[in-house]
């Protein structure tokens, strides 16, 4: 798996900010975890869909559960509905992050407050791997946050959602949500809020993807605490 992630990490190519957001390649991805705790905890599972400008793919996504080292909390469990039972005999990170990361390949990663996200597999990459993912990152929440200030009262961004969590700016977009805290189906959800930013950021002049990164990019470091401070509810 190390000949695998160094030939990953060569064969990336440079990200080119001059090609359109329409024609680029995103892998929107979502984790479920046994909690936030960045020494104590993992991913449980791990949901992603492929788009191509605008376009989901949604007949080739990609969604695991895998068996965690940290023990489970109530409180989680209740939030993402994953039990002990459900992992038992699912394959572990090890066993799962070589394929998730070629599912990736090298496009641009995505998800809501995605901070959080690349904190924990990072980790895990760096642990077998002796690196992070290369890829360039994007995240929805930060995009929504520049749209909301630059076109106030545009439908959509007019209406303050209750909260900044996924669910709550999904609705904004009448995008449903059903079945919330399924890695695979947040994925779905957060592609589907950035193809509806897509049209609006070209109105706005934001047509490359070198300034689409600069609007949504992560907060540093994987701060979860900062990250899951801005919504409620994650």
């Amino acid at each position: 798996m190390l000949e695998f992630f160094k030939s990953k990490k060569q064969a990336h190519p440079a990200v080119d900010g001059s090609k359109p957001i329409a024609d680029a390649r995103y892998v929107v991805v979502d984790t479920e975890l046994t909690g936030l705790n960045e020494r104590k905890d993992s991913i449980i599972s791990i949901g992603a869909v492929r788009m191509e400008g605008t376009r989901i793919e949604i007949g080739n996504p990609f969604h695991r559960l895998i068996k965690p080292e940290s023990a489970f909390k109530p409180e989680s469990v209740i939030i993402h509905g994953i039990t002990p039972s459900d992992v038992v005999q699912q394959p572990n990170i090890d066993a799962t992050l070589a394929e998730f990361l070629e599912f990736c390949d090298s496009d641009i990663v995505v998800g809501h407050c995605v901070s959080i996200d690349l904190f924990f597999l990072n980790r895990e990459t760096k642990r077998m791997f002796g690196d992070s993912m290369h890829n360039p990152a994007l995240d929805t929440y930060k995009v929504y946050e520049w749209l909301r200030k630059k076109v106030p009262t545009r439908a959509c961004f007019s209406a303050l959602p209750r909260d900044a969590s996924l669910y709550e700016i999904a609705k904004c977009f009448s995008i449903a949500v059903r079945g919330a805290h399924n890695a695979l189906i947040d994925a779905f959800i957060t592609a589907q809020l950035l193809q509806r930013f897509m049209p609006v950021l070209i109105d706005t002049g934001v047509t490359c993807i070198g300034d689409l990164l600069k609007i949504g990019h992560p907060l540093e470091g994987g701060d979860t605490q900062k990250a899951s401070s801005e919504i409620s509810n994650f």
